[in-house]
């Protein structure tokens, strides 16, 4: 019997859902490097084109426009035909126009560039949401978001160091070229290594397919899988995450988007001391997002009690971050709110996949993100507009991220989690 058990437990050491994590994040990484690239590239971009800060601030809304106005139709088409097919599609289009990015040579055509890069990015959130939802069990979500979630601060850092290293030497527009290419490749793999139903994957194991359908007999699937879309969006859970995520996303894109800029013009520092120290919060934010992922499947019917307390800290935070007297403050404090405010992440996804049913996970997890697509579409153009109306202050701007956050946390106050409860009360008719 021991050596069964010995035998089970070394077939189980790595299952295929982490190899489904391993594909989804990689994924998530180059779609955060095609499009983080261009914080750096901005101000010589603005150079190139000689457009101000708000112009350049529309070319990152640009972006925006296009990932959310077809965030909700690509979740659609993703519980329709398939996360897998989705997005092996989506990565093969952005990757595309990520390379002719480095080929524009005017404003217009550079707006309506982002806007078709947005297009193919939108359907990623969904497809790879519903991927989660698909392959691992409830207890593992958190953990799972989390882990695919570290490329929100891995993507920044690493897109930072590589687009100071590359636009230094050779200048801004092979940087969007050499980006580019891995993602066709991502796709092809995407394709013919994941499967959209788990049962038909030719790797999986008895005892995987058993952890999922345990799963589904305690609330997560047959009580959860027969509500429809138009059901879900008359519950209040979803308009709450869609408002909690706008929110915070106003902060963590008005903080990702005009970050170098400000440590460049306001702070004085060189386009390569600004890749090092713009990348420092994401690589601090990449440990903390797993460790607050963690946390929330710890505690999977309170998962709003981590977020609250590490977003009003990332609040005041940044406050003290535009005040203080001398660089090495700036960057102490620009890392201390990147360490709370990405705790705050890692455990609000866990909430998002852990409350909407599986069945139409791509579908519903869009409607949230598309709530952080039109954040990051209004907070990089606000932010511009209110740098210059303060005539090159950033006071203002910064002062509206921080409030963007500490709203965020009044709305997940609102929110009643169920999870554990729906569990023991199914458990409880089962016996019955």
């Amino acid at each position: 019997m021991n050596g069964y058990n010995q035998k089970k437990q070394t077939e189980q050491r790595w299952k295929v859902r982490y190899t489904v994590l391993l594909l989804l994040w990689v994924c998530w990484m180059l779609s955060f490097l095609d499009r983080m690239v261009i914080t750096i590239a901005l101000p010589f971009i603005g150079k190139d084109f000689n457009i101000g800060a708000a112009a350049q601030g529309l070319i990152i809304s640009a972006f925006f426009i296009g990932y959310a106005i077809f965030q909700i139709p690509g979740g659609i088409l993703a519980d329709k035909f398939g996360f897998r097919r989705v997005m092996s599609f989506a990565i093969g289009w952005w990757s595309l126009f990520t390379m002719l990015t480095g080929v524009i040579f005017s404003f217009p055509l550079m707006l309506a560039c982002r806007f078709l890069f947005g297009l193919g990015e939108a359907p990623l959130p969904g497809s790879s949401y519903k991927g989660i939802a698909t392959y691992f069990p409830s207890k593992e979500r958190g953990t799972a978001t989390s882990i695919q979630s570290t490329v929100n601060t891995l993507g920044p850092a690493v897109a930072t160091i590589a687009a100071a290293a590359i636009i230094s030497s050779f200048g801004w527009r092979p940087v969007f070229i050499c980006i580019g290419i891995p993602g066709l490749f991502i796709g092809f793999l995407i394709w013919f290594i994941i499967k959209d139903n788990p049962s038909d994957h030719p790797k999986i194991t008895k005892a995987e397919l058993e952890e999922l359908k345990e799963d589904e007999e305690f609330g997560q699937g047959q009580q959860k899988q027969n509500i429809s879309f138009k059901e879900v969006l008359r519950k209040p859970i979803l308009w709450q995450t869609t408002l909690i995520w706008f929110f915070f996303d106003i902060t963590f894109w008005g903080f990702t988007s005009w970050l170098p800029s400000y440590l460049i013009n306001v702070r004085g520092f060189s386009l390569m001391s600004t890749g090092i120290f713009s990348a420092l919060p994401y690589l601090i934010g990449t440990v903390t997002m797993v460790f607050g992922g963690y946390l929330s499947d710890r505690f999977q019917g309170n998962r709003k009690w981590i977020f609250i307390p590490n977003v009003l800290i990332g609040a005041v935070v940044l406050y003290l971050m535009f005040q203080a007297p001398t660089n090495t403050m700036v960057i102490t404090y620009q890392c201390i709110a990147a360490f709370f405010m990405f705790m705050a992440q890692g455990s609000f996804w866990g909430l998002v996949v852990d409350s909407l049913p599986s069945k139409i996970m791509a579908t519903s997890s869009s409607v949230v993100n598309c709530g952080g697509s039109i954040a990051g579409f209004m907070s990089p153009f606000i932010m511009g507009l209110l740098i210059e109306a303060s005539g090159g202050n950033y006071r203002t701007a910064f002062i509206f991220i921080a409030i963007a956050l500490i709203i965020s946390a009044a709305i997940a106050l609102t929110v009643r989690s169920k999870s554990n409860n729906n569990k023991r009360n199914t458990a409880e008719t089962i016996e019955a």
